[in-house]
């Protein structure tokens, strides 16, 4: 493989091309009209128009990114996270047309992206499951006496869903018949698939991922765990590895289960198992991402293993260079998804321009992004400006640096979810540990951070006062006094 071809924008499009170079491989961007200046564009060895700005017309266009592959000599397509990552359409026209996809096979893509299919692989490895159905359901009355059997709160899920799209939490039945037909309606916008299921839900869970790796010479293996329970609307903010709640004994059944999962639908490449863990320590399969997570740079830091450069071996048929007890966890570290979001009113997109951006630098620090000063946020893509990486030696120094980079981090222009990012590291809950993903509705709330920003202002103002004061102090001049040197000179 002498070039590969990134189908991706921004901080991950940078990210798979800096590995790629690092092995001596050439790679292309592919690009929007609104990308055009972007840095993606100009850290790539050459770049593609697609099209329009909108992905529909640009990213998501599969004819165009082959094409695109084609007249640049790319031998190999990286498609990143996001767009097409999980389109095993895609992955298959890739291969059709001769070309290395970077990722797992078209059938793992295709049983793990159906959240029942997924439950239906891995059922016989007798890994634990949230009890529910296992169909896809439209009818009310029968969603009705499945939600009595099973016991509220249920949660309902669409089959081909992600990111929280048509997922609703019913607390009783006079609510089901409501929030059954939101779900659909939205798992049809969303994924044109309507699908949805039912199952029990976890009230106090956290949420654990377990990352795995398998070449296509059946050695899989697993590289510990993430924590990604700090949540806004289902989605991510604050991810770390490893976890600070896991015994190494559930680590290792965690591990264990995450690659019969891996198996179940001969897996290859990096992918992640996602499960919930109750609060007695009791965890369920929850589905399968088959592609690199946003997050993986913290599973990097602990082990030492470029996910990136591991999945561009695989793709070439080389077989893993290590094996499970090979790995162990080294230190600890966390990321903050910095987001073009105001936390201050509900965490809305926030779009602008980059007036100040300023990004923190040093030991224990990484930053992953694609924007520099004084380019736009697209309203066209997802609102994420970079990922604020740190590492420690223990998870009370990691915590301390991701406060520091925070402070060092200058965004002005748009809103960020840099003090949220604060907030979390600062609030007891987070720093002792004792936290799910019920985070944000628990501790959380704007007047919390307004509260914290305006105590830190008259603090600093009081600091402010006592330096000007202590300043006026010693630079005071002294009482003028008249001496009677003059007087002595005329005497004398």
């Amino acid at each position: 493989m002498k070039k590969i071809l990134i189908a991706n924008r921004g901080e991950i499009a940078i990210r798979v091309m800096r590995t790629a170079k690092k092995m001596g491989i050439k790679t292309v961007a592919v690009y929007s009209e609104a990308d055009r200046q972007s840095p993606h564009v100009r850290f790539a060895d050459e770049a593609v128009l697609l099209g329009p700005a909108p992905s529909n017309q640009s990213y998501l266009v599969m004819e165009k990114i082959i094409k695109a592959a084609k007249k640049t000599g790319a031998d190999g397509i990286h498609p990143g996270y996001g767009f097409l990552s999980e389109n095993a359409i895609f992955a298959q026209l890739v291969e059709d047309e001769g070309l290395t996809f970077i990722g797992p096979r078209p059938h793992a893509i295709r049983v793990m992206g159906s959240k029942l299919a997924a439950k239906e692989a891995v059922r016989e490895y007798n890994i634990p499951m949230v009890p529910g159905i296992e169909e896809a359901i439209t009818d009310v009355k029968l969603a009705k006496k499945i939600a009595t059997e099973i016991g509220f709160p249920i949660l309902i899920k669409a089959s081909a869903g992600g990111g929280g799209k048509g997922m609703r939490v019913v607390n009783s039945l006079a609510e089901l018949p409501e929030q059954m037909e939101r779900a659909i309606s939205e798992a049809i916008s969303a994924f044109g698939d309507g699908s949805v299921f039912i199952e029990k839900y976890v009230t106090s869970p956290r949420h654990i991922e377990i990352q795995v790796l398998a070449d296509t010479h059946g050695n899989t293996v697993h590289l510990f765990e993430r924590e990604c329970s700090v949540q806004r609307r289902h989605q991510k903010v604050v991810e770390e590895a490893p976890s600070a709640v896991l015994t190494p004994t559930l680590r290792k059944e965690m591990g264990e289960a995450a690659v019969k999962v891996a198996k179940a639908c001969d897996y290859v490449g990096a992918g992640t198992v996602e499960f919930l863990l109750d609060d007695q320590l009791n965890f369920y399969f929850l589905e399968m991402n088959t592609r690199l997570q946003v997050e993986h740079p913290v599973t990097e830091w602990v082990t030492g293993i470029d996910l990136v450069e591991q999945q561009i071996k695989v793709a070439r048929g080389e077989k893993l260079a290590f094996s499970q007890a090979d790995l162990s966890i080294n230190g600890h570290a966390l990321e903050l998804r910095v987001y073009a979001e105001d936390p201050l009113n509900n965490f809305l997109p926030s779009v602008g321009n980059l007036s100040t951006y300023k990004k923190p630098s040093g030991n224990n620090i990484r930053v992953d992004d694609g924007f520099e000063e004084g380019m736009d946020i697209p309203i066209y893509y997802d609102p994420m400006i970079a990922k604020l990486i740190t590492y420690g030696a223990t998870r009370e120094a990691a915590i301390q640096r991701m406060l520091e980079a925070i402070k060092a981090y200058e965004i002005e222009g748009v809103a960020t979810t840099l003090p949220f990012g604060k907030f979390v590291c600062e609030h007891e809950a987070f720093t002792s540990g004792n936290f799910d993903t019920h985070f944000v509705k628990n501790y959380y709330s704007p007047e919390k951070i307004q509260a914290h920003q305006q105590q830190e202002k008259e603090l600093a103002a009081l600091l402010g006062l006592k330096l000007l004061l202590d300043n006026k102090r010693q630079l005071k001049t002294p009482t003028r006094m008249v001496g009677n040197w003059k007087k002595s000179r005329l005497t004398r």
